[in-house]
């Protein structure tokens, strides 16, 4: 294994050797976001002397506090919008040059950090010989408010921005931890997937990475007039005015912004789904929808490892909760998709709480999914799965939910004793064969291996590994399904 010391441009990190991978953590890759930096893009972080003891992770960003405590398993971590950290798992070799896999988590841009337990990549590295990379970025109204039209260096996609500069430190510095900065693959779930998806679609991120899984999660963005309404609601929780002094903006504690942004959200959207933090498209950042993007060849050369779990939705809408009201949920979704009227297409599904899990599965995230695939078959190879894989009688993971393939991935599986879940065979099979398809595919942008193959989505076949009780590939799966979704995504879109 390589020395416990890396030399990055900023200086020398002392890292700490555990079963059979080193792993460093709360490395900075900007400079903290604090102050006059505040709604600002991310800076380089100022080099150090000496030897910078990188045991522990650095502050995870601002948000609302784990009231559950599964987030960060029972653990409690420090929250400060000094948050720009990351973190590193290598099993290289002295002179190796292995695969780099760099996760950006989930959390509907509001919540997660890289530090997550379930993120652990100790069992990913040492398996799949690939160095892994978790990255922090900054989250809710910090990341994700529209406020490049206040003018000065106040900037939008402040979240992507903060995964751009990452993804620059991971070229410039990752040699050093013996990653390969040629082989660099980016995989994210949910909210960490939509960056993805808006990644693939940025100027500034095109280089930095050559491969890129999405899991549970595609193209998403808000258009301007509503990112812009959003902002000004926000502005106006704190008695200021796009024009006006905004120099507040940048002194109050951070414990105000916050606030601020939760009343807002309340006021604008209640208990319902819609994100209001997110992506937003704009001239500086995210010019074009990253679907139009992509479509017209944005990432030209960059294979794909798409898919989602066959009940999305169930995480969100349960049976123990009461059902919400039909058309309300209906129109949050319309309004999170951009879409039209999609009460044509709603008219299929029960108008129950199950009904509106499946609506929230095949909207958002598979017909989303699809969407992506397709734009992108004519410039790359595309692979498709499905997540099948459920624990039979389990409460919550008795279906495959949103969320419940991050711990196959990682296999970090023993956590789920959380949930009152004990490890079994078959759950480690899962976690093997999922491990050895991604680690495959980050090192040749093919994730076909001997347990399972699995040839590239064509719009012909629509091959699809179903992973569940065992790997399979089938053609096209719920294909009248997929025919209706897809009609109601293409309507044209709201402004």
């Amino acid at each position: 294994m390589i020395g416990s010391i890396a030399d990055t441009a900023y200086g020398r990190l002392q890292g700490i050797p555990e079963e059979g991978v080193c792993v460093w953590r709360g490395i900075p890759y900007a400079a903290p976001p604090v102050q006059e930096r505040r709604f600002a893009p991310p800076v380089p972080p100022e080099s150090w002397s000496g030897v910078r003891d990188a045991g522990e992770f650095g502050p995870v960003s601002l948000q609302p506090v784990s009231t559950n405590g599964m987030r960060f398993a029972g653990t409690t971590p420090v929250y400060a919008e000094d948050c720009l950290y990351l973190n590193v798992w290598s099993p290289a070799e002295e002179g190796e040059k292995l695969p780099v896999m760099v996760w950006i988590h989930g959390g509907t841009f509001v919540t997660g950090a890289g530090s997550q337990p379930m993120f652990e990549g100790s069992a990913l590295a040492r398996s799949g010989r690939v160095v892994v990379v978790t990255v922090n970025y900054r989250l809710g109204p910090l990341g994700f408010l529209h406020l490049a039209p206040l003018g000065g260096d106040f900037a939008s996609n402040l979240g992507l921005l903060d995964q751009i500069s990452a993804l620059r430190w991971v070229q410039d510095n990752i040699g050093a931890f013996g990653g390969d900065p040629a082989q660099v693959t980016v995989f994210g779930e949910s909210a960490g997937s939509m960056s993805i998806a808006a990644l693939l679609a940025m100027p500034a991120a095109k280089g930095l990475f050559a491969r890129a899984i999405l899991q549970s999660g595609a193209a998403q963005c808000l258009q301007p007039g509503p990112a812009s309404a959003i902002a000004g609601a926000f502005l106006g929780e704190l008695g200021l005015v796009p024009g006006g002094d905004l120099v507040p903006l940048r002194r109050l504690p951070a414990e105000e912004i916050m606030n601020a942004a939760a009343r807002m959200a309340y006021k604008l959207s209640g208990n319902s789904l819609a994100m209001l933090f997110q992506p937003v498209l704009d001239p500086a950042t995210l010019p074009v929808h990253p679907e139009q993007a992509i479509a017209s060849g944005s990432a030209e050369g960059i294979p794909l490892l798409i898919g989602t779990n066959l009940h999305e939705g169930h995480l969100f809408f349960r049976e123990e909760q009461a059902a919400g009201n039909f058309a309300q949920a209906l129109k949050s979704l319309e309004l999170a998709l951009g879409s039209g009227d999609l009460s044509g297409l709603a008219a299929g599904y029960p108008q129950s709480w199950e009904g509106q899990a499946d609506l929230l599965t095949d909207l958002l995230f598979w017909g989303n999914s699809l969407q992506l695939a397709e734009r992108q078959l004519a410039h790359a190879p595309v692979w498709m799965y499905r997540f099948d894989w459920a624990i039979p009688g389990h409460p919550l993971l008795g279906r495959a939910v949103h969320g419940a393939e991050i711990y196959y991935v990682f296999h970090t599986i023993a956590l789920l004793h959380q949930y009152g879940v004990a490890v079994t065979p078959e759950m480690e099979r899962v976690a093997g064969l999922m491990q050895k398809t991604w680690t495959a595919f980050a090192r040749s942008g093919n994730p076909a291996v001997p347990e399972a193959e699995w040839p590239p989505y064509s719009l012909d076949g629509r091959a699809t590994l179903i992973i569940g009780g065992a790997a399979r590939v089938e053609n096209d799966p719920d294909s009248s399904k997929r025919e209706q979704v897809q009609a109601a995504l293409s309507k044209p879109q709201q402004a």
